[in-house]
């Protein structure tokens, strides 16, 4: 790293930082006695199984055109994000996931992987990109059929007709099937009448509704025959070729948000709007000419799930964008902390890199590791998105699968990048508040990342649930005798864990270097076993208080849920952290340069490990950690970070980022320049003799 020019010439050989931040640490892995991280290949492990189609994004946002303007009004640019998603049309971006009979490629995982790399050129652009293909077009796609396909998906695809997906609504977010607007079959003219009876069941936060949109995939209550058959999409003509609504249609502004300006956020509501009975999206439900209902799905609730499955793609990418956002403010930040200086170490001698400071590491590093784990959890996502789509194996149970699995990831990327890029802002002092350096605007925009296409929390239930339910299998159909020997096992494995023979047996092999035990202790292995440990007890333990809510009244049983719903929430999240942990895990066994596996090894255990601190005082309560032992994990972080620190750039720099994405001045090597030129000065007055002495020195004379 070209820092090296404004540091004492003796090279270091240490692996660690010194005490009081000294200068001489190894500030890259060409400096340290640590091997060098294979960039390159880092780089194609971390773009993931559609690497050349995130290359070709890249590429193309390049071009200043799809750039955000900093301090834009919100006028213009709503008017420029338009405009790019044009551009886009042009450059053939829109036409990845749709049928080649529309011109489309057929590709749902690379639509979506080069979808997500939008964010690095405007989060406005990448959502209002994802409003009208993959929400408004998506469901067009996925729940209509041929007839509507040949109807809309051209204009969907080439932006000629452009539109809003107004499922949410002012008084329902996440709780869709309780939706207030209603869509009653009229037999006599073949028509349904599309109404929001009262304020609550306006259509909110929408995408083009304010300004662009021409059309809506509504999402109502269908009622025909007196019968309402549950929440599903109609596709509604919103505008005239004016812009101006049509009869019966209505709207408004969302105006100013916390962020993503770029997108026309609104209302809309409608007073017995009538389109024809053919205009239902009926691939899971249609109604006829006479009003009769039919669907190959028999319940509604399967129903309405399967519908919903159909528009997972909106919690698949928004994983991947957080990811991409949270990795760019990981690179400002430490490209940063590499070349800013900030106080000597003590001993009167040249100011100290921000990046060789203890606190410096333990706040920046860890997220790294984060964020890697990240991205290779996402491409696992990704892979199982495609394969269902793409219908190589689309089966109910991969489809529950990829719900479960987006339903655990998206809150903890999500939730990661707005604790992460707060992080990045604050390690950047002042630099970081300044709009040109991207810290606050990325965070402004990624803000509502963590509560649309379902809020976080909801989205953990879920899988709560699903994992309960799988708890709950394994006691399906077994006689009294193998109920018995499971009940054995929990109080056994309660005993080994909650009684003090595995805290016994780790305090004895404690007995010497703490820190070695751990190093020895806590390698993958047990990593895994904690990790997954957790999850298995987490759930065990609701499942436990739950149980008696069977024999409970439906009042009764839905308070003594609620009781648990927090415990619940936390076991769906250690599950997340875990299918990370994992995929982290899978990512490193693949790679066979020694240097690099040992670096990333190192990065593996740093996420590890700092999971296990995050969550220590549970291992400490539950008997799974000595308190020895759990001291130690503390300072074995340490020692990592200390470890990685001599290879942070070269991490960073595997995220592949070319300067046009990055665009923040304070990472494109401008405060090198003004260290250089600060060291230089100080230099040449020291030469010349004229340089002012210090009253310190005078007194110690």
């Amino acid at each position: 790293m070209a820092d090296a020019a404004v540091r004492p010439h003796k090279p270091s050989t240490s692996r660690r930082t010194p005490a009081g931040g000294a200068p001489t640490a190894a500030h890259t892995a060409a400096e340290a006695s640590d091997t060098r991280v294979d960039i390159a290949h880092v780089t194609d492990l971390l773009l993931g199984t559609w690497a050349d189609t995130r290359r070709e994004a890249r590429e193309m946002i390049k071009d200043p055109a799809f750039w955000r303007v900093e301090g834009q009004p919100m006028p213009e640019h709503r008017e420029r994000v338009l405009a790019q998603l044009h551009a886009l049309v042009d450059a053939g971006g829109s036409r990845r996931a749709f049928p080649e009979e529309y011109g489309g490629r057929n590709d749902n995982g690379a639509n979506l992987a080069g979808f997500q790399e939008l964010v690095l050129a405007d989060p406005s652009l990448q959502i209002k990109s994802g409003v009208q293909w993959g929400l408004f077009g998506s469901a067009i796609h996925q729940l209509g059929t041929k007839e509507h396909h040949d109807k809309w998906l051209p204009g969907v695809i080439d932006l000629s007709l452009p539109g809003a997906f107004a499922m949410t609504e002012t008084g329902h977010g996440s709780d869709v099937a309780a939706i207030g607007t209603t869509a009653t079959y009229d037999p006599e003219t073949e028509e349904f009448v599309i109404h929001t009876p009262f304020r609550g069941a306006w259509k909110d936060y929408l995408g083009n509704a304010a300004l662009h949109g021409k059309a809506a995939t509504v999402f109502a209550q269908l009622i025909t025959g007196g019968v309402n058959y549950g929440v599903h999409c109609f596709f509604v003509p919103l505008r005239d070729d004016e812009g101006e609504f049509l009869p019966g249609i209505g709207g408004e502004d969302d105006g100013v948000k916390g962020g993503l300006n770029g997108i026309d956020n609104g209302r809309l509501h409608f007073d017995h709007v009538r389109v024809p009975r053919t205009n239902l999206l009926n691939r899971y439900g249609d109604v006829a000419a006479d009003g009769t209902y039919s669907s190959d799905i028999p319940t509604p609730g399967r129903r309405f799930f399967t519908m919903l499955g159909a528009l997972v793609q909106g919690r698949v990418s928004l994983d991947g964008a957080a990811t991409t956002g949270t990795a760019l403010a990981e690179y400002i930040a430490i490209t940063y902390a590499n070349q800013r200086r900030q106080f000597d170490s003590g001993a009167g001698t040249a100011e100290v890199v921000l990046l060789d400071y203890g606190k410096h590491q333990r706040r920046l590093l860890p997220r790294v590791a984060q964020t890697y784990a990240q991205f290779f959890a996402h491409d696992e996502l990704l892979k199982k998105f495609d394969a269902v789509f793409s219908g190589t194996n689309d089966t109910p149970a991969e489809r529950e699968d990829l719900e479960t699995l987006a339903a655990a990831l998206k809150p903890l990327s999500t939730w990661n990048a707005l604790d992460t890029i707060q992080e990045c802002r604050e390690a950047c002092g002042g630099s970081g508040f300044l709009a040109e350096n991207r810290l606050v605007g990325l965070h402004q925009d990624l803000d509502v990342y963590v509560t649309f296409e379902g809020d976080n929390n909801v989205l953990l239930q879920l899988v709560g649930k699903r994992l309960l339910a799988d708890y709950a299998k394994q006691f399906k159909g077994k006689d009294a005798a193998a109920l018995a020997r499971i009940a054995v096992g929990q109080t056994a494995g309660k005993v080994f864990h909650g009684a003090g023979l595995r805290q016994f047996g780790q305090s004895v092999a404690d007995f010497g270097s703490t820190a070695r035990s751990v190093e020895l202790g806590l390698r993958a292995d047990q990593q895994h076993e904690l990790l997954s440990g957790r999850v298995q007890q987490m759930v065990a333990d609701v499942a436990g208080r739950l149980r008696p809510a069977a024999k409970l009244s439906r009042e009764d049983a839905a308070a003594l849920f609620n009781a648990n719903q927090s415990e619940l929430i936390e076991a769906a999240r250690a599950h997340a952290e875990l299918l990370q942990w994992e995929a982290f895990t899978d990512a490193v066994n693949t790679i066979e340069e020694e240097g690099t596996k040992h670096v990333l090894t190192w990065l593996r255990d740093l996420f590890g490990l700092s999971l296990i601190e995050k969550h220590l005082a549970w291992y400490l309560v539950h008997g799974r950690l000595s308190a020895q032992r759990g001291g130690a994990v503390s300072a074995y972080i340490d020692r990592l970070c200390a470890r990685l620190r001599p290879h942070a750039q070269d991490l960073v720099d595997a995220f592949g980022f070319a300067p046009e994405h990055v665009r923040a001045p304070i990472a494109s090597g401008a405060e090198l320049e003004r260290q250089q030129e600060a060291a230089a000065y100080y230099a040449a007055l020291a030469a010349s003799g004229t340089a002012p002495v210090s009253e310190k020195s005078l007194k110690r004379a």
